[in-house]
């Protein structure tokens, strides 16, 4: 008896939750209608838990983001927003907006707590069925919207986010599993130079080739949104390369935007490449150290799909696929001794007597124009910590940002931010001198562009020995010229400097190869990597990190696919069995035509 009516007890409260949830609604502010002003960012979903909603306007109020809201029942609903302020401290929150629903804007400011969290935004009596409901920014300084919860209850929604990721697919009621599921010769997960190379050579083999990219468009550090120019040499695979790279234009020049058609132009030429743009990678499944499946999202929408395939390529620049599949990696800079890759002249700058995190930093670029008029710019308090007095109208490549307790991937929100504050502060001090009265902000990126983060672990780890004496190996798949470089914030060299400035320690060296046994995981059978995550030591990623080169990568492990396929083998059995005919493959792309239109 005392058994039935516990379970009778956890019916009803189930049928209770599950009531009360009904009524309620979640609305992710990435699925609105209409984002107005406010751009999609899936950049943190990892660590924050979703894409989110941004007020990106540079100092001036974006336009509203709208959708409409079907309630099922009419009544008082309390309204919860998950937001935060990024800049918490002795000064207004600089991200502030509210809430309106029909019209009516809710009584509370939002984006005041310090860290992700729920924020009450006030009450509202819902008649209609239909109901529109809008963000209204208030600064055009960056506020970020996850969610609005509509709720009868008095709760306040999970914050923790191991609590709130189980409560969000309670309430929508989200499957276990992707709800679709296909299924293709070879993933390409990350849609930079590398992936996009990758894709179009398998593509060209014959392959049936998914391609995930988190991003409305193609290239990565690359795409018109972040707008780094391709440095490197083409290697074997001019035509190729030619077909994704960019002009040697200035860093952050609206040139890319050339580029960026010609790129996605190309890529969506190839009728076997299914392009999924606006998907992010969000978990892959590897059982007996072989990965079956990569799960990914819609970054607006939620839609999932599970992608199936024989063969993987990991170049989503932080080693997502292969650290959920439990590939080896590495993560910072090793000790001088570890590879012996010490430059006396630079000491520590180059590279440490013990390990630290210290990798190579993150960028945002920005720039400014002159206009026929005065034009104001907001005081910005809460960036003047960073900037100081330092005063600039545009940032290139030295402008980056990297400390020893920050991590690339887990404190990427807070560096990127840390970056906004360095470029608002330094603009508003130019704009005190009077020759820049009439600059006002043209551009400012929103996305980090990363240089160094994890890197996979292969059968063979590339170094700085491998390219000062220029080895040659029998799988050279990649080659180079350009020096290695590796870069250092200047505050280690004077703490009078900014801390979001760097320099770079040039080390010339011969031309040098990378062997294919590096762009494979070493204990993931079925998964190649291409792009800064390849297997490389820290200092021995300074000169092949560039575009072109991490392109050379991607287009050789795609015909290495090809050869999987076609002898249903993995990547590593390429080296030890079919390795002649690889390289007569890789060989042969030199001497292919290229079209005129590409030359």
């Amino acid at each position: 008896m005392y058994i039935r009516m516990k379970y009778l007890v956890l019916i009803l409260c189930f049928f209770n939750i599950n009531f009360m949830i009904s009524q309620d609604l979640l609305l992710e502010a990435e699925s609105f209608d209409d984002t107005g002003g406010w751009v999609v960012d899936p950049q943190f979903i990892e660590q924050m838990g979703s894409s989110y909603l941004l007020a990106h306007g540079m100092g001036e109020p974006v336009k509203n983001a709208k959708t409409e809201v079907n309630f099922k029942k009419d009544g008082k609903y309390k309204v919860w927003v998950r937001t935060k302020n990024w800049v918490p401290g002795e000064w207004e929150a600089p991200g502030k907006f509210q809430i309106k629903v029909n019209d009516v804007l809710l009584e509370n400011t939002l984006g005041l707590r310090s860290g992700w969290g729920w924020e009450y935004a006030g009450a509202i009596q819902i008649k209609n069925k239909k109901n529109v409901l809008e963000l209204v920014d208030l600064t055009g300084f960056n506020g970020r919207c996850d969610a609005i919860y509509f709720t009868t209850s008095d709760n306040e929604p999970p914050s923790s986010l191991k609590k709130l990721t189980a409560w969000r697919k309670t309430v929508v009621m989200e499957p276990l599993a992707p709800e679709v599921t296909k299924k293709y010769d070879l993933v390409v997960v990350g849609g930079g130079i590398a992936g996009c190379a990758a894709a179009i050579a398998a593509a060209e083999q014959g392959l049936q080739v998914a391609l995930i990219h988190d991003r409305p468009v193609l290239g990565g550090n690359a795409s018109s949104e972040i707008r780094v120019h391709t440095l490197g040499i083409y290697g074997n695979f001019e035509r190729i390369l030619k077909k994704l790279d960019t002009e040697h234009y200035p860093n952050g020049s609206p040139e890319a935007h050339k580029d960026q058609i010609k790129r996605d132009n190309n890529v969506k030429s190839y009728n076997n490449i299914s392009l999924f743009l606006n998907w992010r990678a969000y978990d892959a499944k590897a059982v007996e150290n072989r990965i079956s499946y990569v799960d990914a999202r819609q970054t607006a929408t939620g839609e999932r799909i599970r992608f199936n395939a024989p063969l993987f390529v990991d170049s989503t620049g932080d080693g997502w696929i292969g650290f959920w599949a439990g590939a080896e990696f590495s993560y910072g800079r090793e000790s001088v001794d570890e590879y012996g890759e010490e430059w006396k002249e630079h000491g520590e700058l180059w590279s440490p007597k013990q390990p630290d995190n210290a990798v190579m930093g993150s960028s945002v670029l920005w720039r400014s124009y002159e206009v026929e008029q005065k034009v104001d710019f907001p005081k910005v308090p809460w960036a003047m910590p960073v900037a100081k007095d330092y005063a600039k109208v545009k940032g290139e490549w030295q402008w980056e940002f990297s400390r020893n307790d920050l991590n690339q991937i887990d404190d990427a929100e807070e560096i990127r931010d840390h970056m906004l504050r360095a470029i608002y502060g330094s603009f508003a001090n130019a704009k005190k001198q009077p020759e820049n009265a009439n600059r006002k902000l043209e551009w400012v990126s929103y996305l980090v562009g990363k240089r160094e983060s994890r890197r996979l672990v292969g059968d063979y780890i590339f170094t700085l020995n491998d390219a000062k004496t220029g080895r040659t190996f029998p799988d050279g798949v990649v080659e180079e010229t350009r020096e290695v470089d590796v870069h250092y914030q200047t505050v280690l060299e004077d703490e009078k400097n900014p801390d979001f400035i760097s320099e770079a320690l040039f080390y010339k060296t011969p031309k040098y190869y990378i062997p294919y046994r590096s762009l494979y995981s070493k204990n993931i059978s079925n998964l190649f990597m291409a792009g800064r995550n390849f297997s490389t030591s820290h200092v021995g990623l300074g000169g092949p990190r560039v575009m072109r080169t991490t392109g050379q990568m991607g287009a050789a492990v795609g015909f290495a696919a090809s050869l999987c396929k076609k002898y249903e083998v993995d990547p590593r059995d390429i080296y030890t069995g079919y390795l002649d005919e690889y390289m007569e493959l890789i060989e042969k792309q030199k001497y292919t035509p290229i079209p005129d239109s590409k030359k």
